[in-house]
């Protein structure tokens, strides 16, 4: 293995072991809103004007599109998300934070948030650092 592939695998498992170590937080919030793990990490990838389709929403989950579908039924139920065709492809059915949604969203990354965070310690260059390398990958820029 090259030096650069050993410092990307490094970095791999890194990222891998920080979100595992952190994870809890997520989990730990959720009965304090009714809502399950899993709920809670679905109204979090959901971010307010950025419609997500069911489909993309189910690679990010690693599941199946019919257990997607009983998760925002769930959801949707409850008033936090509200599934509507995509404007681009009447097929594909997109997820939209309600208003009750986006505001719960808000209070649930607020709690998850508050604390001690490891990623405080970085300095503010730092965070916004990792910011835009993390974004680049995550969007693919």
């Amino acid at each position: 293995m090259n030096p650069a592939d050993h410092d990307a695998c490094r970095a791999w498992q890194l990222l891998m072991k920080f979100f595992f170590a952190q994870r809890g937080r997520l989990a730990s919030s959720g009965p304090s809103f009714d809502l399950s793990p899993i709920q809670c990490h679905v109204l979090h990838l959901i971010e307010p004007g950025r419609p997500l389709p069911m489909s993309r929403l189910a690679d990010t989950l690693s599941c199946d599109a019919s257990n997607v579908t009983g998760l925002v039924d769930r959801l949707e139920s409850r008033g936090l998300v509200r599934r509507e065709p995509s404007p681009r492809d009447r097929r594909v059915k997109v997820l939209h934070l309600t208003p009750t949604g986006a505001r719960l969203r808000a209070q649930l990354l607020r709690q998850i948030t508050e604390g001690d965070l490891p990623l405080s310690r970085l300095s503010l260059d730092q965070r916004r650092t990792l910011v835009r390398i993390l974004e680049s990958l995550v969007d693919g820029k």
